[in-house]
C-alpha cells in the first residue's frame, strides 16, 4: 500500500522534469537507516529526491543509506563544515552534542501522542529550536515522525516486567539524555553508531538495544535479537537538516524547491507513522521475534522529575513546559 501510496504521489504530484539540463548541483543526502520504504529516514529521503529532480533543473539528489558516507556523526560534522555532505534526516538526538537543547524532544515518556509531537514541532517550541540549530550551522528544513516508539529489543533474554532490564547492557544513540533514560530505567546504556549494532550483537558485545520496530524490520536486525519488549519509553522525533553554508550558496528559487520538497516528503511520512508500527511489529512476528508487552508505570512516575531534571541541565526548563502544554491543546 504504501509503495502504491509512493506512485501515485510521483505520478501525480509532481511536475515533470525540464527537458533542458543546466549546471547542476549535487546534494549529498547521507544517514544511517537503510534507504528503502520500510523507515521512515529512508522514505523521506526517497520522497524528497523524487520532488526534487522532478521540480529543478539545477539540483540533483544523491542518497547515501546505512551510514555509506558516514555515521551520524561524522555526517553532522561534515554539514557544519560545509564538505562532504548536504543533507541529513535521523533522530533529533544525534544532535544533542552539536544542539545541547534539543535533548528536550528526547525525554523519557514525554509525548502523549502523534497530535502532541506535531503540535509542540510546529510551534513555537520547535520554531525556537530550529534557531538554536541554525546558530550551530544547520538550516532546519522540517521535523519527522519516527515510525513507532522506541521499544526494547534483546537476544536471548525476554524482557516481561521492568526488573527485567536491570543490568541489561543496551545499545542506544550516542545522547545523554538517551543514556541517562535507559539508566534510570536500570539497564547500562552503551553509546554506540548505528552502523555497528547488527556486529555487536551478533558477537554479544551487546544484550540488546532501543529503537522504534520499522528500523528493527529495515535494518534486519531480527536476524540477530529475537524479542521486542513494548516499552515505549522514547518517541524520538526526527529532523531533517541542510548544511548551513551550502544552504547559503544555494539561489533563491533553489532554496524553494528544497524547502517544498522537504515538506512534501514529511508530510507524507508524517501521515504514514500512526500505521507503520503496528504494520512493522507483525512482519518482525512473521520472522519469529516474540513481542510483549510491559508495565511501564513505575517508570511513567518516576518520568516527570527525571524530565524537570534533564531539561535545567541543558537550559531547555522553558521548552519543557511548552511542550507539556501542548499535550493539553
Amino acid at each position: 500500500m504504501f509503495k502504491s501510496l509512493l506512485t501515485t504521489c510521483a505520478l501525480l504530484g509532481l511536475a515533470t522534469a525540464p527537458a533542458i539540463a543546466q549546471d547542476t548541483k549535487t546534494i549529498r543526502f547521507g544517514f544511517s537507516s537503510v534507504k528503502d520504504l520500510e523507515n521512515d529516514n529512508g522514505a523521506a529521503a526517497i520522497l524528497f529526491e523524487q520532488y526534487v529532480e522532478t521540480h529543478s533543473d539545477t539540483l540533483e539528489v544523491e542518497i547515501y543509506g546505512s551510514s555509506e558516507i558516514g555515521d551520524d556523526q561524522d555526517v553532522i560534522q561534515a554539514l557544519q563544515l560545509g564538505s562532504g555532505a548536504t543533507m541529513h534526516i535521523g533522530g533529533t538526538a544525534t544532535y544533542n552534542t552539536f544542539v545541547p537543547r534539543a535533548g528536550v524532544l528526547d525525554l523519557p515518556f514525554l509525548w502523549t501522542d502523534y497530535a502532541h509531537a506535531g503540535r509542540a514541532l510546529d510551534g513555537d517550541a520547535g520554531a525556537e529550536l530550529a534557531a538554536d540549530f541554525e546558530q550551530a550551522g544547520f538550516k532546519v528544513l522540517g521535523y519527522g515522525f519516527s515510525w513507532g516508539y522506541r521499544n526494547v529489543v534483546t537476544n536471548g533474554v525476554a524482557v516481561t516486567e521492568p526488573e527485567d532490564l536491570k543490568g541489561l547492557k543496551l545499545r542506544t544513540i550516542q545522547s545523554p539524555i538517551y543514556v541517562a533514560a535507559l539508566n534510570a530505567m536500570g539497564a547500562n546504556a552503551t553509546p554506540m553508531g548505528f552502523d555497528e549494532v547488527y556486529t555487536a550483537l551478533q558477537t554479544k558485545v551487546l544484550d540488546g538495544f532501543e529503537h522504534a520496530a520499522s528500523m528493527v524490520y529495515s535494518s534486519k536486525l531480527y536476524e540477530v535479537t529475537d524479542h521486542v519488549a513494548l516499552t515505549r519509553h522514547l518517541f524520538g522525533p526526527t529532523v531533517m537538516t541542510y548544511s548551513l553554508p551550502l544552504w547559503n550558496q544555494l539561489a533563491e528559487e533553489e532554496r524553494q524547491v528544497v524547502q517544498d520538497a522537504a515538506d512534501f516528503a514529511l508530510e507524507i511520512a508524517r501521515a504514514m507513522a500512526p500505521g507503520r508500527e503496528q504494520e512493522a511489529l507483525d512482519k518482525l512476528v512473521e520472522e519469529g521475534m516474540t513481542i510483549t508487552e510491559v508495565d511501564t508505570s513505575p517508570f511513567m512516575e518516576a518520568a516527570q522529575p527525571l524530565q524537570d531534571e534533564l531539561a535545567g541541565t541543558i537550559d531547555a526548563s522553558d521548552l519543557l513546559e511548552q511542550i507539556r502544554a501542548a499535550a493539553e491543546q
